[in-house]
């Protein structure tokens, strides 16, 4: 389980929530939110005696345990060695997972970019290859932060069934795309100036009251989907 206990700093305003072994959880919230500055204190990243993670104390573990635990995939692929390929990065991203590297590139259908650098890498590209060590990272829990920012539509739905499979073993996943967040229908955590206004069931905060209170007339439902509504 995860655990947040009233934590609060220069952005973030009494954050209270926790997760159940297993319960998977999409945050939302408009851009300055506070929410990829959440994903930081979650990972320890930003270091807090008030964050609980399957009952121990996130910044009492060591770097090896933290690893174990929990693992954060930003929103994009920063690599400073140029010449580095995509398959050799993610030979270094291999830790706990029961894929090796060929049964990984397979299930991502990355495997005719494996000897591309990474420095080469398209950013629906390098959005990809960032699943790809997730999964061959295999912590308990994996932050996602905009797994599907600037995707063609193809790279989109292949995302979405990557996050929608049991691959990773518990998933909290950061975006601002509310189609993927309900037909995911994890439960959600929204965000506003820093502090949580919601958390509760996928559909729950899906009913048109709910919506209606938090965008109100910038969002408009068409045969079951959400589109801003100019």
């Amino acid at each position: 389980m995860l655990k947040v206990n009233r934590f609060s700093n220069h952005i973030l305003r009494n954050i209270n929530f926790s997760l159940e072994d297993g319960e998977n959880l999409i945050i939302l919230g408009s851009n300055g939110a506070g929410k990829s500055t959440l994903a930081k204190v979650l990972c320890g990243l930003t270091p807090s005696e008030d964050v609980e993670i399957f009952s121990k104390k996130l910044s009492r573990l060591s770097a090896k345990q933290r690893a174990q635990l929990i693992n954060y995939v930003p929103a994009k692929l920063d690599i400073f060695d140029e010449y580095i390929s995509m398959r050799e990065y993610l030979e270094l991203s291999r830790l706990y997972s029961e894929f090796n590297v060929d049964q990984a590139l397979k299930l991502l259908a990355l495997e005719d970019l494996q000897e591309k650098s990474c420095k080469n890498l398209s950013s629906g590209e390098a959005q990809l290859t960032m699943l790809c060590s997730a999964l061959l990272h295999n912590a308990k829990i994996t932050i996602f932060d905009e797994p599907t920012a600037n995707l063609d539509p193809k790279k989109t739905k292949q995302v979405f069934h990557f996050l929608q499979n049991d691959h990773i073993q518990q998933k909290i996943i950061i975006t601002h795309d509310l189609n993927i967040a309900h037909k995911l229908g994890f439960k959600i955590l929204y965000m506003e100036d820093g502090a949580v206004t919601f958390f509760g069931k996928n559909e729950d905060f899906f009913e048109e009251g709910n919506l209606q209170n938090i965008f109100g007339s910038s969002l408009k439902t068409v045969a079951g989907y959400f589109m801003v509504n100019l």
